[in-house]
């Protein structure tokens, strides 16, 4: 996989009471991910991005809200969320992503 690629893949992580309890409980980390990503692409990504070890990978596909606007309804685009566990050793601290 070639370096651009890696970086469109993980668009951002989720921060929501979820993703926290599940972090602290089942060692995973929630990533919103680019559509079209396989779960190899996202294990790839992490584990070259954060040089961590990945234990396994569950994605899931979230359908876009509908949203009323007066009389015209939209809609929300639909996401995709990638649940990492990482290794027993391993952690990711994103404090010290935003610094450097």
């Amino acid at each position: 996989m070639n370096e651009e690629r890696m970086y469109t893949i993980l668009r951002f992580p989720v921060i929501s009471e979820k993703s926290t309890l599940v972090a602290e409980r089942h060692k995973q980390i929630v990533f919103e991910v680019a559509r079209d990503a396989t779960k190899r692409e996202v294990k790839q990504a992490v584990e070259k991005l954060f040089k961590v070890r990945v234990e396994s990978v569950q994605v899931l596909n979230v359908r876009g809200k509908e949203k009323r606007f007066g009389r015209t309804v939209g809609r929300q685009s639909d996401r995709r969320k990638a649940y990492i566990r990482l290794h027993a050793d391993d952690d990711i601290d994103f404090s010290q992503a935003i610094e450097a």
